[in-house]
């Protein structure tokens, strides 16, 4: 009798106790504050960033032509396309390997990129060809590929084209 009785005044002072836990720091629900709502700009996603949190606006690419393009694969998919290239850089080490658009305002059929990648300050062995072969890839939207019939990557040596 004398230990039901122990615990429910435990539990009583206990539940009591709820009143003050429910504004203090240690509930869960009171770490974030209230949600307030906010006015979109445009047509843009509040959700996407307009630009990297870890890009500089004075940081310039200063990527340069890869040696050799040897593979292009456009791979269709729910809502557009991946554009997939593989190069062979001239040296070991490549990296922020992009594909830089090459903009032509004559061919609206055609979208041209450069394959880009930055090598190390300091010099490298060549190497055999499987440690120099890189591969970047992008994503296409249905809208961008409306007009498009021709999709061509280039290197420093070559070009490959995949047609529609």
């Amino acid at each position: 009798m004398r230990r039901s009785v122990t615990v429910l005044v435990l539990a009583a002072t206990l539940l009591a106790g709820c009143a003050t836990v429910r504004e203090s720091r240690l509930n869960p629900f009171n770490w974030f504050g209230r949600s307030v709502p906010v006015e979109a700009a445009g047509d843009t996603n509040p959700l996407i960033p307009q630009r990297r949190a870890f890009a500089r606006p004075e940081d310039v690419y200063r990527g340069v032509p890869i040696d050799q393009i040897t593979e292009l694969r456009v791979e269709p998919m729910p809502g557009g396309a991946i554009v997939t290239a593989t190069g062979l850089a001239a040296r070991q080490g490549p990296y922020e390997v992009r594909l830089v658009p090459l903009g032509d305002p004559d061919r609206a059929d055609l979208r041209a990129y450069s394959f880009n990648v930055i090598y190390p300050a300091y010099r490298t062995a060549v190497g055999p060809a499987r440690s120099r072969e890189v591969t970047v890839a992008t994503f296409l939207s249905d809208g961008e590929l409306e007009t498009v019939r021709t999709i061509r990557v280039q290197g420093a040596r070559n070009a490959r084209e995949s047609l529609r």
